[in-house]
């Protein structure tokens, strides 16, 4: 499958770069960059592909990170262990989530305040319970080496997210040629037509969901293990809901490699911005928000849509000009 090999060709180019870099600078940046796609790669798989906009994706972050900090430092859990564990209750969450909406019929507008509800709820738990740390959050002990999934350096964790981003962009290429991944586009598209033709849209959404929460935890668990911390704020706070569903609209809803494009540029901007305004509290923000406009102004479809949009604004100008303008031309 073409998808297949360009996804291949894509993480093979992308570890022999961390391989040869010895900046730590650098695997950083390649770092975080790989963080972020993924979380755009999660949200793309419920919101581009089931058409499921959710604003509270951070819900999901937020159980994997705590599942991964609390298995280590409560039950004495080694990382590589809790990690599938993290992944498992981020789908646990995913599905609770979707059974309670999709079931009651929500959709639209109507989904993502419930899913930011959601999040928001969790996020006050997260605060006022002791096994979360409360408002202080928890902190896992470092211990560098690679059995205990805490990296020497940078480069472990560029292949341990490459390795995530790779099955997230697998998946999303399954969804574009599979049975279930039509199944997802029809309900996205026209869920009574859908159901006519014996799709069970509240079972397809919840696989949406289950997927898409899978990665969702995992970038949590990966969270943890980079920065040996984590508080309600930042599991469940609205800063990574907002990241995952603004890199996915830069690059291209319901695309391969468009929330791959759009994360990583948007991480750019971010560390752009960071670096000449840093004085400045909030600017990072700004700077998405303006970002934002001029995508949905100018190239709807994001980034790796940006030839049609183009195309189809020339023919909207084209078709504006003055008829007499029109009827002159006809003539000559």
């Amino acid at each position: 499958m073409r998808d297949v090999r360009s996804i291949l060709i894509f993480g093979v180019l992308l570890a022999a770069t961390a391989s040869v870099l010895q900046s730590g600078v650098l695997l950083t940046f390649l770092m975080m960059s790989l963080y972020a796609v993924l979380l755009s790669q999660s949200w793309n798989i419920l919101g581009g592909y089931g058409g499921q906009l959710s604003f509270g994706h951070a819900l999901f972050f937020g159980v994997g990170a705590y599942t991964q900090a609390i298995a280590q430092l409560s039950w004495g859990w080694n990382p590589w262990l809790a990690l599938p564990l993290a992944i498992l209750f981020g789908v646990v969450a995913g599905l609770v989530v979707g059974a309670l909406a999709f079931r009651g019929g929500l959709k639209g507008s109507y989904f993502a305040l419930v899913t930011l509800a959601f999040a928001e709820v969790a996020r006050i738990l997260a605060v006022s319970v002791s096994f979360t740390g409360g408002g202080v959050g928890l902190l896992v002990p470092l211990h560098a080496s690679a059995a205990n999934l805490q990296f020497g350096t940078r480069r472990g964790y560029v292949y341990l997210l490459l390795a995530f981003v790779i099955a997230a962009l697998i998946v999303t290429a399954w969804l574009r040629h599979s049975r279930f991944g039509a199944y997802l586009q029809a309900v996205r598209d026209n869920e009574n037509a859908a159901r006519a033709i014996g799709v069970d849209p509240v079972r397809v959404k919840l696989g949406a969901a289950a997927l898409s929460a899978a990665f969702m935890g995992a970038a949590g668990a990966c969270y943890v293990q980079m920065f040996q911390y984590i508080d309600a704020d930042i599991a469940f706070g609205s800063a990574i809901s907002i990241e995952a569903l603004v890199g996915v609209i830069v690059g291209g809803v319901g695309t391969l490699w468009g929330p791959v494009l759009g994360a990583a540029l948007l991480y750019v901007l971010g560390e752009l911005t960071r670096n000449l305004f840093g004085e400045l509290p909030g600017i990072s923000v700004v700077i998405y928000g303006v970002v934002l406009v001029v995508i949905v102004m100018f190239l709807p479809r994001g980034i790796t849509g940006a030839g049609l949009s183009v195309q189809r604004m020339i023919g909207r100008l084209a078709t504006s000009k003055p008829s007499g303008e029109r009827k002159e031309k006809a003539r000559v």
